[in-house]
Order: structure tokens, then sequence, then C-alpha cells
């Protein structure tokens, strides 16, 4: 059996451009498992094989590879940066034990670093930060420290400190070892030296070598008495408490160096086998059952367990559809049924297979700790629990956020329709953030994504990858309605039609939720007046009739139904009687509450030069935007605003025209709030204009 202790399962993350995919290049030449090594901006790297990320320059979906570092063995996802493509990093971090928080030396934390680094405190995964690109102009290793601290609340541990910077980067002082790693000009990573101090460098180094000992010691009441009594713990001693610490996620072991110029990566692989768990040192996943509740029993990590296992990700490629899985206790074999808990099917595991980004080894079988990919799995969807058929459990499963943007797709002629529905079967698989709706009216298949950049990259695969010819229509905000004042009403439903006929009276209230989400209903009947089994049916029909808004036909949120009284029939009364009387009632009632559009309202930041600040801002008013808070910082200013998503799209064409190509955004989904009255009656206008399209 493997030594699960040598195992590190790790994920890099960062906003976009910070240099992740250049770090993974990096760690895979040292580790020796590739040879030449691949650049983002040449569009040769490993890890980014899609077509459209190597034309964007960007990371587009989670790429996962193998390789060995100090007998250790690593199992690396590498994740996209740009916002839209987040489910990919929630994913990838649900299924890790630690990652590498990668942050840009002149950017500092930048929007995207905040969201990541939000749902690895969620995922609660241990993590080293990695601050890179010091030999970028503006760069400042000591600023992103107090970024760290101020922006993200987190606390970093001073483990190296960069000997020059900028053009003039060289190395890194280690601090616990008191030596200073030197690199040559020549660009190759094993071109170094390890040397004393810098003589300049000696008093800084002890002050945060002092601060690093003081931190770590406080994880060992034994090493901290010895300490404060003067007595410096040993290096393995320190190790050991600072491994404790980031285990414990009480700081975070921070490094630096450049990956483009190849310094400063060996001491990042070192603080993984180090400081970063194996499977074995992490909470266990817990089991929960058909409700989502968790049981108390944990999917222990022991190979001579029963199998537990998580489908974190479906790719699809030419052989057929990969399941990338998460292996939490047990063991899987080639030809072994395991059962899916989600669908309550068993299904044979076909082929075992390690991944490295595009390429595969094919291995017979597979334990607790390993991330691999199985082919021939048919109904397994992203989220779904594996696991033994004798001894069944679901693992916690994953939450994915709804769709804030759809664009309309039509297929050019019906040789094509096949192709689209086909493409999009799989797309919707490998992507559970993207879903897609067939409008029964018109016949159009909407596409409803998290952002514009999503989609555009979903339109070019469905054209590229699957050849599929279609018309693309302009993309339309996903608007909801509500109610604002309670109404109490009651409807009677007759009908008589020869022999027994449909009696159903119902008396209700219906008010808005104080949350402003969701759909509530109560039932407060006393003494029989509507029987307890026609309660549901009068549910059903609210919940049925809230798909459709009183105003513009969005769907309805928000809203509390009471049923408070009614009347029956002993022999015209039925279930379906009450249904249809509640999708009446709601008819009758829902333009009564004073109803109004809802909109969704975006969390935007945005980075641009001081003089440009004033362009950015009055751009942003117009685009009805509220402005939250403006940040300096050396290279810029960042500019914090909500603002409605229907006024977004192509924000970042005039973005870069009012700074010259040089500002950056990004932007998700924030909450939704009610449109002022002209949008709204524009948004009616338009919904009964594509009504009237549809009935011609």
């Amino acid at each position: 059996m493997t030594d699960l202790t040598k195992y590190r399962n790790i994920g890099i993350f960062a906003h976009v451009d910070a240099g992740k995919t250049t770090t993974t290049e990096r760690i895979l030449k040292l580790t020796g498992k590739i040879h030449k090594l691949g650049e983002v901006h040449d569009g040769a790297a490993t890890t980014d094989f899609m077509e459209q990320e190597q034309e964007r320059g960007i990371t587009i979906q989670s790429a996962a590879t193998t390789c060995f570092w100090d007998d250790h063995r690593f199992n690396i996802i590498d994740t996209p940066g740009h916002v839209d493509f987040t489910v990919e990093v929630y994913r990838s971090l649900k299924v890790l034990d630690g990652g590498i928080g990668v942050f840009c030396g002149s950017g500092g934390v930048e929007p995207q670093s905040e969201t990541n680094w939000r749902y690895a405190n969620d995922s609660k995964v241990s993590r080293i930060i990695y601050v890179n690109k010091l030999d970028r102009i503006g760069a400042d290793f000591y600023k992103v420290i107090d970024q760290v601290k101020n922006v993200l609340g987190a606390v970093p541990l001073v483990m190296v400190l960069p000997i020059g910077l900028e053009s003039d980067l060289v190395g890194m002082v280690d601090l616990l070892t008191r030596k200073a790693w030197i690199w040559d000009d020549s660009g190759d990573p094993l071109n170094y030296k390890v040397e004393d101090v810098p003589a300049d460098m000696v008093d800084k180094v002890e002050e945060y070598r002092e601060k690093l000992i003081e931190t770590a010691v406080e994880q060992d009441e034994a090493a901290m008495e010895a300490y404060l009594e003067g007595d410096e713990p040993d290096v393995d001693t320190i190790k050991k408490c600072i491994r404790k610490g980031t285990i414990n996620l009480d700081f975070f072991p921070t490094y630096c160096g450049s990956s483009f110029k190849n310094k400063g990566v060996q001491l990042v692989l070192n603080a993984v086998v180090d400081y970063l768990p194996s499977p074995t040192e992490v909470n266990p996943q817990p089991e929960v059952d058909a409700e989502g509740n968790e049981t108390g029993e944990h999917a222990e990590v022991d190979p001579s367990r029963p199998l537990r296992a998580l489908a974190f990700k479906i790719m699809d490629d030419k052989y057929g559809a990969l399941t990338f899985t998460r292996i939490y206790s047990g063991s899987l074999t080639k030809g072994m049924s395991v059962l899916n808990t989600a669908t309550g099917k068993t299904e044979r595991i076909g082929r075992i297979v390690e991944m490295h980004a595009d390429n595969r080894e094919e291995v017979e079988s597979a334990q607790a700790g390993d991330i691999v990919a199985l082919l021939g799995m048919k109904t397994v969807q992203t989220g779904h629990t594996l696991c033994d058929p004798n001894n069944p459990a679901t693992l916690e499963p994953m939450v994915f956020p709804d769709p804030v943007i759809s664009i309309a797709v039509k297929p050019k002629d019906k040789g094509q329709a096949e192709k689209l529905g086909t493409a999009i079967g799989k797309m919707v698989a490998e992507d559970p953030s993207f879903r897609v709706e067939t409008d029964e009216d018109s016949g159009e298949t909407i596409l409803k994504g998290m952002g514009e950049l999503h989609l555009d990259i979903k339109v070019d695969i469905l054209k590229r990858t699957y050849g599929v010819e279609a018309e693309i229509g302009k993309p339309q905000v996903a608007y909801r309605e509500t109610i604002t004042s309670v109404t109490e009403d009651s409807y009677t439903h007759k009908k008589q039609s020869g022999g027994s006929g449909q009696f159903a009276k119902i008396d209700y209230t219906i008010e808005p939720l104080e949350e402003g989400e969701g759909f509530e209903f109560e039932s407060k009947v006393v003494g029989g007046n509507v029987p307890r089994e026609f309660w549901p049916a009068v549910e059903k029909g609210f919940r049925k009739s809230m798909e459709k808004g009183p105003l513009a036909g969005y769907p309805a949120v928000g809203v509390k139904v009471t049923l408070s009284d009614g009347a029956f029939h002993a022999v015209d009364s039925s279930a379906v009687a009450y249904e249809i009387a509640a999708k009446a009632a709601y008819r009758q009632t829902m333009p009564k509450g004073r109803p109004e559009i809802l909109e969704p309202v975006m969390k935007l930041d945005v980075f641009c030069g001081e003089e440009n600040m004033g362009d950015v801002i009055g751009d942003l008013n117009r685009r009805r935007g509220m402005i939250k808070s403006q940040e300096p910082s050396s290279t810029g200013i960042r500019i914090k605003a909500d603002a409605p998503l229907s006024e977004m799209f192509g924000y970042i064409g005039s973005l870069r025209t009012m700074t010259s190509g040089r500002g950056q955004f990004s932007m998700e989904f924030s909450h939704y709030a009610a449109c002022p009255r002209n949008v709204a009656e524009d948004v009616i206008k338009e919904s009964e204009a594509r009504a009237a399209a549809k009935n011609k």
C-alpha cells in the first residue's frame, strides 16, 4: 500500500494574470514531469490545452496533473482566475487538502484573489502564500504582505525575504536556516547557490525571523515556555509548529519569487512537503442523508474501509467522458462495480487513468487520497458520490450558484439541431454553472451562464469543438418579480358538467417575505373546512404559478401564502380542484400586491490609473452604479461598486477605451434589488413585445 503521509493534494489559485499557470509549468519542470517549459503568453502552457485558453492566455477549466518531489507525490490542480469560471475553483477546492495562493508582486491582493480566498476559507483548505512576479516594475513584497493582512484578514507567516526587487531580484533569504538562495541570470532554475545572508540584510532577517519563531511556537506550549526563557527551539521543532498552525488555518507560510524568471519555486515545493497536510491530516468528509443533513458518520481516509469517492468534474474528450474523482476512503479497481447514490444505479468502472493535463496514464487501481479520472461512467454528474454497493453512503454534495445572464441560440438548419443538442448535453455535464432551457413558445434554446465571457467561451466551444453553426441572440438578464404589500383574498372554483363536478374554495393571504427570496406556504385552517389532504394541492398550485410573475412573466420570489379558511364539497372536491383554485387565486391576487421587478445587481471591482479615475467613476454613475469605496495603491486606484447587470454589457470595451487599455475589472453576482420605475416599464414592454412576436 502507498504511504498516504507522502501524498499532497494541492490546488493553485489566484486572480487572473497573477501567474498560476506559469508557476504550475515551473513545478512540472522542476519535478521532471516536463522537459521543455511552455509559456502562457506563447499559448504553449501544458495545463492550458484548450484552443480558447491558448488564444486568450487565460485558464478556463481546471487541469489536473501528478508529479513527485522529494519522495512525495503531488496531485496538482491548476485553476482559472477569471471570475466567470470560479465554479472551477470552488469544485477543485472542495476535493483538495491544501493550496498555493498566488499573488502578483505589483498587483497585490486583487478582486478574484479575495473570492478564491473566501472559497478556500469556506472549504477549510490549508494554504501557503506565494508572492509572484517580484521581477516586475512596481513589485513590493512588503506591501502585498500588508494587503494580505488588511484585505483578506489573514495572518501571513513570512518565511523568506527577497534579495533585490524588480530587475535586481536575484534570490531569497530562507529565514529558518538563515541562508540565501541566489540564482544566476541563465534562467535555469537549477543554477543557484546557497550562501550566507547579504551583510546589508542581516538586521532585517533577524527581525523577521524573530516574528516567525514567536508566531510558530504559540502552537506548542513546551516550545513556547522554552523560548520565553531564552532557549530557541531547533529547526525541526519550529517546522512542526508551523505545520500544525498551517493545518489549523492559524497562519499561512508566505514565500516569494518570480516563476517566469525561475527564481524561488524550489522553496515553495519544499514548503508544500513541510507544511501542507497529507490526506490523513485533514478533517474527514462528512456523510449526509437523502435530505443533505449530516449523519455523524465520516469517510475516514483509509484504503481498507468501504469505498467513498466524489466525482468533482466531468470532461468530455475524444475518447469519451472522463469523470474526475477524489477517493476519500477505500479503493477502486478496474472492473469493479460502484453505486452512484444520487441515481441509485450501479456502474462498472471501465478504466482508471492518472491525468497529466490532457495526457493520461492508465492504472489498475487507486486508493484513498488519490485523484484519478474514470472512463465509462454513464450517469455520473458533478457532485455525485460513488460508494461500495454493500455499504452505501453519500458525501456532502456541491452547491453551485444560479446563472445571471442568458442568450438564445438557434441552429442554422435541421442538420445542426441534433449536433447542437448533443454538444449542449456534454457541456452541461462538464460545467454545473452552465444551464440550458428550451423556450416552449419559440422553440429557442436558452443558454444561461455566470457572465458575458462565460457564455462567449461556450458559444466558441460550440462552433469550434463541436462544429455547430448557430445564430446567437443578444444577452438577456435574469430578472425576478416580487410583491411589496399584504393582500387577503378568497377564490372559489366551481365547475359543473353532468356527473360529479369540481368544487374548491380557499381564503388566503399573500404577503412578501422579509428575506426577499424563495416561497413559503402555511396553513392555518382549523375545523376541517379545507381537509388536510388537500393542503399539498393548494401549495402545489401556488408554487407552480410562481414560475411566472404578474408583470412581465419572470419567476416570482419572496412570497408567502397562508391558507386561512375555505370550503369543500363531499363529492365534488378533489386535489385537482384545489390546485386549479390556487393557480387562479395566484393570477387574481398577485397584481393586487403592488408587484415590482427585481434586477440582478453585481459586485464590481475596477482597477484603473489615478488619471482615469474621474472618467471611470462618471461612467459607473451613468450605469446606475453605487460607488462603495476607493482604495489608492502604488499602481493606481481600486474602485468597489454595485451596479445592475443590465447596464454592464460591453463594459470591458468602455473601460479599455477610457484607460488606454490599462483598466481591469471583475464582476460577480451580489443580490437582487428593485428596478427603478422607468427601467421596470422598459422590461415589461420588452417582455410584451417578445410575447407578441411569438404569437405571430
